[in-house]
C-alpha cells in the first residue's frame, strides 16, 4: 500500500543522512529536516527541502526518519514529540524509522515505548543501512529492515529512493542484527587487511601491488575495493568516523550473548577498536585502524628491546 502523502520527516543531516534525505527529495517525497547544524539545514532548504524548528514539529507527519549516532540520541532528539503524542496522539499508522545502527534488543524496547507514548497509533522500524557516504550519495544502499510484513510493504517506496538493496530480515530488531553482522564482517575485515598492510610494508612489500593481487584471489571483497585505497595511501579523512565500529561490534557480543553464541572474531575486534579509541584516533576514517595497529606494533617493538 503506497503512502496517501509522500511526506516524510528526517532527522540527522550528517554524512549520511543529508544525501539519503537529498534522494527522497529528487523521488518526489515532500522531506521535512531537522538537525541540530544549522548550516546543514540551509543546504538542505537550498535542495527544496523544508526546515523544522524541532523534532516535536515533525508530530503529525505520517512517516519520520532518524539517522543519528545511536539510540541514545534518538531518545534524546524524540523525547519533547513522545511527550507531545502522550495527550495527543498522531495518527494511526504513524511510523518511525530508525537507520542508524543501535543495539537490536535496545530499539526493541524503544519501539515498546512509542507505542505505550502513541496509544498504540505509532510504531518504530529499525532499517539501519550499509554503503558508506557514496552508497548514500548514489541512492545505492543495503536497506535492513525489521518490521511487520504491512508496515514493510508501506515503506518499500521510501527505502527504495535510498537504497538499491533492500529486504524485511524478520520483526523489529532483525534489522540492527543484520548490520550487526554486517559490521561484525566489514570491522574485522578492514582490521585483517589493516594488520596485513602493517606487515607487508615492514617486511619490504609494496601494500598498493599486495592489495592489487588479492583482490584476483580469494581474498577480494568489497571492503577491499572500498577501504584499501585509503588503508594504503594512510589517508584517514573521514568518510565515516572510526570510533562507531566499537559500538557497533559491542552490539554482535550483545547479540551473541542473548543466544548463547560464540563470538571470537566481535570480541577481537572490540579489543582492538577500543585501543583505537584510546589512542585518540576516533574521529578519524574506518581505515585508520591501520594507525592503531601500527602503534601497538611500534609499543610492542619498544618494550622489547
Amino acid at each position: 500500500m503506497e503512502w496517501d502523502r509522500k511526506e516524510a520527516g528526517f532527522v540527522g543531516l550528517g554524512l549520511m543522512g543529508a544525501p539519503m534525505a537529498a534522494n527522497l527529495l529528487n523521488a518526489g517525497w515532500a522531506v521535512t529536516a531537522w538537525n541540530r547544524s544549522p548550516a546543514a539545514l540551509e543546504r538542505f532548504e537550498a535542495l527544496g527541502g523544508a526546515r523544522a524548528a524541532g523534532v516535536e514539529e515533525l508530530r503529525d507527519t505520517p512517516v519520520i526518519i532518524f539517522m543519528l549516532p545511536d539510540l541514545s540520541y534518538i531518545e534524546d532528539a524524540a523525547a519533547e514529540l513522545l511527550t507531545d503524542w502522550a495527550t495527543k496522539p498522531p495518527a494511526a499508522g504513524t511510523v518511525m524509522v530508525v537507520m542508524s545502527s543501535v543495539s537490536p534488543a535496545a530499539v526493541q524496547e524503544f519501539g515498546a515505548r512509542v507505542a505505550r507514548a502513541s496509544g498504540g497509533n505509532a510504531v518504530v522500524v529499525d532499517a539501519p543501512v550499509s554503503g558508506g557516504t557514496q552508497g548514500a550519495v548514489d541512492g545505492t544502499l543495503a536497506i535492513m529492515a525489521g518490521a511487520s510484513d504491512k508496515d514493510f510493504q508501506r515503506l518499500l517506496p521510501l527505502f527504495r529512493a535510498m537504497g538499491g538493496t533492500v529486504r524485511r530480515l524478520g520483526p523489529l530488531g532483525s534489522g540492527s542484527l543484520a548490520k550487526a553482522c554486517n559490521q561484525l564482517i566489514v570491522g574485522t575485515t578492514t582490521a585483517a587487511l589493516a594488520e596485513a598492510a602493517e606487515l607487508a610494508e615492514r617486511s619490504g612489500l609494496d601494500v598498493a601491488a599486495l592489495y592489487e593481487v588479492l583482490a584476483g584471489g580469494l581474498a577480494g571483497s568489497r571492503v577491499l575495493d572500498n577501504v584499501g585505497p585509503r588503508l594504503a595511501a594512510k589517508n584517514y579523512e573521514p568518510t565515516g568516523p572510526a570510533k562507531f565500529m566499537h559500538k557497533d561490534l559491542s552490539f554482535v557480543l550483545e547479540s551473541a550473548a542473548a543466544v548463547n553464541s560464540a563470538a571470537p572474531m566481535a570480541a577481537a575486534g572490540v579489543e582492538l577498536y577500543a585501543a583505537l579509541l584510546r589512542q585518540g584516533l576516533g574521529e578519524k576514517d574506518l581505515a585508520v585502524v591501520r594507525q592503531t595497529i601500527s602503534n601497538l606494533s611500534d609499543n610492542t617493538a619498544a618494550t622489547s628491546k
